[in-house]
């Protein structure tokens, strides 16, 4: 990277910061006559020089110059004006000066701001870019928070210095310039104060301002490794509370911040005693002026309007040296914050660009071996963990790595997959080195994938096919002032150094996958999920998710039909009682009291269960039925039974999973409202009190907690009260309730919920587990199979996919390599989370699929499990970094070697 940060925005910007530079220099004339014209308005008209006669008048705006070899050439003759027309007019030119430099100032600054923003969008973008060229290993020595903040935060002050970069000097220091000549024009002496007070400012300040650039460098540097520290905990948190260390993790971001404080407060004390010295000699110049100029003004030796006139001019001149010094203290300070980016983003062995090249066409297949040569890895330590390996891999064919962990097989694939770089020997492909061909054949036709994984935040679609997302497969039209907008939009990425990427474009690439497009890449992914045990993930998520009818209408149009022909596989397999549907006139014991009364679902988050007992129809059909004395008394004898057997429980325990109607945290507080309400009526709670109780019925189911508090009649009064909340019902909750209807989908509840219409019988053993069976059946049957696929792949997995267990990640990465149809598939144990018979059936099933579907890649796979290699047409056994032993499973066994004793 360039080393000087003037010589960087230079090059970049050369041909912009010309235009603004001349353009800073026309603006100093009107600056300059805005200072003459203040004295041409005090002597002339205002004290009446050459107006001394009466009806005396003067020429107005008189133009006329010397030409060379032309002589004089008289351009306007001028206006001939009384006094108080020439002071009209001289006004208003003075007020049409002050519009003009107005907007050249105007003009420059937002040109500044656009250059500056332009320089920001461009080294954030080149400093990301490094990042994504940095060697493996580099990563292994720097904190993700930290290169963030220096991306998002440190190299912020740049971008507004790039405009201020030779703009600011040229346009404050021509200011400074125009001011102390006119000075100087005025009157010698007054001249020569100011320009020695100037001197004095120019000399000072910046030596004192050193040590602000030292603490300010300090401030950075410590900002950044409090960052970076924040990040360890956040995703450490989990080994800080197993290790009880969050003290210590406490004195440390302590003691952190008050090395900042120290810093940061040293740096106010400093700034501020700059601060003063600056304004005490700005002070110390219009003392004299007054006191000087005053004197010669009494003599004679100075008029009025030019001492009126040389104050004006100073009272602009502190202004821009004193922004001239800020802008050379800025220099400095973003030059180091500059030098710290420089060297943190200098790295050896940076990736060619060349090799990340964008290509849009599709690569051709591999079909030469792939070979290790002489491979040698160290550790960070600098232990050997691959000792002279070499070893070829044929087009097609499956290879077994085993051996205990750290043998040296993990390190061999991580080679293949250019997770790592080896430091002697190298991979090689047709006789090309693997680290010097593009990624756009390393990235399509090798997948690897290891127990390691992570997932951008996002959809599970999102992250499956990610690593489809080579290049942008069609063109995106764009009509009206989306157009224009996408237009400007690229030719600021060309100026900026952004590549011209439509994002909004299409980056899938379907081909690889088999698919010809969206709208059969499902029936490409089904077989994928289905070989890595996702789809019943898939599935779960999907019913446990509410959808967008609109976006799966297909789904959502048929969902009565869904519903008869659940309730007629039921029938069919005589399991009525699985499921008890919802009826209107009904009471449904499955279902707790808060849905039996509400007979549908609330739209959050437009409304929650507190809203809800707040509003006033609500409470009056509770106190109109006589519900809130009866579900108060219910809620009582919940808060009792659940105190009694919970209290002497610790938070974690198992039960509490159980208990719907409230949590651990919550015991202690039901405790003390017992205390204080038992043995009391309905009328000795408060209103809060009350609230807290009633909603412990509204969860209440009683075949699953069977406390025997509901009783028939409650039931049949529930349902009374339901009808009447209905027929009654405000329109603003009708708007926020969506109602049960068997005929209808319903929004904003589960898709789960819309197909039963109704609840799991909770006394039936396995009953979740049966009908999830019968449900996918059913969607199979339906051909709805690939919508339920959709709604599932909708599922967030949040951040870095923590969303998902360690299981269901480990199971994503596997298919995310698989759905690649590379030629070249590395898995280096990546199935680490799965017990061994889960393990079995995986690998299994993506060896015997592979081949039948005619496309017969390369398998190396590193085995947690030893049995597995069996399956392998060859094994390949590390010890201690080096290949032991290589053969086909008959052949290691007849050896009676370390094969064999794995095995044992």
């Amino acid at each position: 990277m360039e080393k000087s940060l003037a010589k960087y925005i230079w090059s970049n910007t050369r041909l912009e910061q010309i235009w603004i530079l001349l353009v800073v220099a026309a603006s100093m004339v009107p600056y300059f006559l805005s200072f003459d014209l203040p004295k041409q308005i005090v002597n002339g008209p205002i004290q009446g020089k050459g107006f001394e006669k009466e009806g005396a008048t003067q020429t107005f705006m008189h133009f006329a110059y010397d030409v060379p070899w032309i002589g004089h050439i008289t351009f306007f003759r001028g206006l001939q004006l009384t006094r108080f027309e020439m002071l009209i007019a001289l006004s208003l030119v003075f007020l049409a000066l002050v519009v003009l430099n107005g907007l050249f100032k105007l003009y420059i600054n937002t040109y500044k701001g656009r250059l500056g923003e332009r320089m920001l969008r461009r080294i954030r973008f080149e400093l990301i870019d490094r990042v994504l060229r940095f060697p493996p290993s580099h990563f292994k020595r720097v904190k993700a928070a930290e290169i963030a903040t220096m991306i998002k935060d440190e190299v912020e002050p740049m971008g507004g210095f790039t405009g201020d970069a030779f703009v600011q000097p040229a346009l404050l220091g021509g200011q400074a310039i125009t001011s102390l000549i006119f000075i100087v024009m005025q009157n010698f002496w007054l001249g020569m104060i100011a320009a020695a007070i100037v001197a004095v400012q120019a000399v000072i300040i910046p030596r004192m301002r050193k040590r602000l650039l030292e603490l300010g460098r300090q401030r950075q540097l410590t900002a950044r490794e409090l960052s970076g520290r924040v990040g360890e905990i956040v995703d450490g948190i989990g080994t800080i509370h197993g290790n009880d260390t969050s003290n210590y993790e406490r004195a440390d971001i302590a003691a952190r911040l008050g090395l900042i404080f120290s810093i940061r407060y040293d740096l106010y004390q400093w700034k501020f005693m700059v601060k003063f010295v600056n304004n005490f000699l700005a002070q110390v110049t219009p003392f004299l002026f007054y006191s000087i100029g005053g004197f010669l003004a009494l003599q004679g030796r100075l008029d009025i309007g030019q001492l009126v006139a040389v104050i004006n001019a100073y009272k602009d001149l502190p202004g821009p040296l004193k922004e001239l010094i800020d802008w050379d203290q800025s220099r400095q300070d973003v030059q180091v914050k500059y030098n710290q980016v420089v060297e943190q983003f200098s790295v050896e062995r940076l990736i060619d660009p060349k090799i990340q090249l964008l290509d849009c066409e599709p690569s051709a297949r591999l079909t030469h071996a792939l070979t290790a040569t002489n491979l040698t890895i160290t550790d960070d330590s600098g232990a050997r963990v691959l000792d002279h390996v070499s070893v070829e891999i044929n087009p097609g064919e499956t290879v077994a790595i085993v051996g205990e962990s750290g043998s040296g097989g993990e390190y061999l694939v991580e080679a293949f997959g250019r997770v790592l770089w080896p430091d002697s020997g190298r991979v090689a492909i047709d006789g090309q080195d693997l680290l010097e061909l593009p990624e756009s054949i390393t990235g399509r036709r090798i997948a690897y994938a290891g127990s390691d994984t992570y997932f951008f935040h996002g959809t599970l679609r999102d992250n499956i096919l990610y690593g489809l997302k080579h290049a942008p497969m069609t063109t995106v039209e764009y009509e009206g002032a989306e157009a224009t907008k996408f237009k400007w939009s690229m030719i600021e990425a060309r100026r900026a150094g952004n590549p011209e990427f439509d994002l909004n474009s299409d980056w899938v690439d379907y081909a690889s996958t088999g698919a010809t497009g969206p709208g059969d890449l499902y029936s490409v992914m089904r077989p994928v999920l289905d070989a890595v045990l996702m789809s019943q993930d898939l599935l779960d998520m999907a019913l446990r998710s509410t959808i967008d009818s609109g976006a799966h209408e297909d789904l959502t149009s048929r969902i009565v039909e869904l519903r008869q022909a659940l309730l007629q596989r039921l029938k069919e397999e005589d399991l009525d009682g699985l499921v008890v549907p919802f009826e209107f006139t009904t009471y449904n014991p499955q279902a707790t009291v808060g849905e039996n009364l509400l007979f549908g679902t609330l739209k959050r988050p437009l409304m929650t269960n507190r809203k809800l007992a707040a509003h006033p129809y609500f409470r009056k059909l509770f106190q109109d039925t006589g519900l809130n004395v009866e579900l108060y008394a219910m809620g009582l004898e919940i808060a009792d039974n659940a105190v009694e057997l919970f209290t002497d429980l610790p938070p974690d325990h198992p039960f509490f999973q159980q208990l719907t109607f409230m949590t651990a945290d919550d015991i202690p507080e039901y405790q003390a409202l017992l205390q204080k309400l038992k043995g009391r009526g309905f009328d000795a709670a408060n209103d809060e009190e009350r609230t807290s109780i009633i909603r412990l019925s509204f969860s209440y189911i009683e075949p699953r907690h069977r406390f025997g508090l509901l009783t028939d009649e409650l039931m049949a009064k529930i349902v009374r009260a339901r009808a009447e909340f209905h027929e009654h019902i405000p329109p603003d909750l009708n708007a926020v309730i969506e109602r049960y209807d068997p005929q209808r989908f319903t929004a904003s509840a589960t898709l789960m919920d819309n197909v039963l219409f109704g609840r799991i019988a909770h006394q039936q053993a396995d009953a979740p587990e049966r009908i999830h069976v019968i449900m996918r059946d059913l969607f199979n049957r339906l051909g709805l199979q690939d919508s339920v696929l959709s709604i599932g792949l909708d599922f967030n997995v949040g951040s870095g996919g923590k969303r998902l267990t360690n299981v269901q990640r480990q199971k994503l990465n596997l298919a995310r390599a698989l759905l690649k149809r590379a030629d070249y598939l590395i898995f280096n144990r990546p199935l680490l989370a799965l017990d061994h018979r889960f393990q079995d059936q995986i690998v299994r099933t993506v060896l015997t699929s592979l081949h039948q579907e005619g496309h017969a890649p390369a398998i190396v796979w590193v085995l947690s499990n030893v049995t597995l290699a069996e399956l392998f047409e060859r094994i390949l056994v590390f010890n201690g970094g080096t290949l032991a032993e290589s053969g086909t499973s008959n052949d290691l066994l007849e050896k009676n070697g370390m094969f064999k004793e794995l095995l044992s």
